[in-house]
């Protein structure tokens, strides 16, 4: 009889036991937070240049000023401003997650798998932002040079791969090169190639920023001489480890610069989210 209850007991306690682990993990299953993911597909000018961008290498010895604008996009998104995207995006949390590479095109960004990486982490209610057009329209280096029909094509590509998960894609024109300067007015380099992005966002009836014509305004507003020292990676010698004979590029972001063209995609960004449907 001792030896019936013995067992009648031991068998009450598993099960007791499994009930309890049952409800722990429904429990914790319920305080799963819920996170939105805003994936940067792109370009230099919106890569993040820190961590495992280049393997091997420390960002601060290499690289550092440079920044690209999604590298410091992320700080927008603090848990406190959240509430200002609500309804559209009313997750725990939000994270940037920065796919954008130097010197990739519509066409090389999906040639070596960088776009098959984010489509297969997409899901429903995620965000891509699209900015590319400095490289698919250099002809001088054929290796990344797409044509107009091109660019057009990847960005529809882009666009439509998207919505099949459920996910919405916002299109960026090119942000702006600092030149050509014109009477004090900072003039658009990306000539066709800064209008095909609209074209195509009017046309698949997808949101878009025209960060070039923004930010060309915002520039020409702090005059050549400051968005060329402040902003762009034009450097003095003997200041960057990484620059030691100094830097003249009119294309890539001091972090000045790239936190400049962060908070102008942010709030339009925001505008975005308030009237989405």
């Amino acid at each position: 009889m001792n030896r019936k209850i013995y067992n009648i007991v031991s068998f009450l306690i598993v099960v007791l036991l499994l009930s309890g682990c049952k409800s722990q993990n429904t429990t914790a299953a319920k305080h799963v937070k819920k996170i939105t993911h805003i994936y940067l597909i792109g370009d230099s000018t919106m890569a993040d240049y820190t961590g495992n961008y280049e393997p091997g290498k420390d960002y601060m010895k290499v690289r550092y000023p440079i920044t690209g604008w999604g590298q410091v996009f992320q700080p927008f998104f603090a848990k406190d401003s959240l509430a200002s995207l609500k309804p559209a995006i009313s997750t725990d949390s939000l994270e940037i997650i920065d796919k954008a590479h130097g010197g990739r095109s519509t066409r090389t960004f999906f040639q070596e798998g960088r776009w098959r990486e984010v489509y297969e982490h997409l899901q429903p209610g995620d965000y891509v932002i699209i900015q590319f057009g400095h490289n698919d329209s250099s002809e001088k280096h054929p290796e990344r040079y797409v044509n107009i029909q091109g660019y057009k094509e990847f960005l529809r590509l882009f666009v439509t791969q998207t919505k099949q998960k459920g996910a919405n894609p916002v299109i960026l024109t090119p942000v702006a090169r600092n030149y050509p300067w014109k009477d004090g007015k900072l003039e658009n380099v990306h000539g066709e190639y800064s209008k095909a992005p609209i074209e195509i966002a009017k046309e698949m009836y997808v949101p878009y920023i025209d960060l070039n014509t923004l930010s060309m305004e915002y520039f020409t507003g702090k005059g050549q001489d400051f968005t060329t020292t402040h902003y762009f990676m034009n450097l003095p010698e003997n200041v960057y480890e990484a620059y030691p004979k100094g830097q003249k590029d009119n294309t890539h972001f001091q972090p000045e610069g790239a936190k400049v063209v962060a908070s102008i995609v942010y709030q339009e960004f925001k505008k975005i989210i308030k009237t989405q449907k």
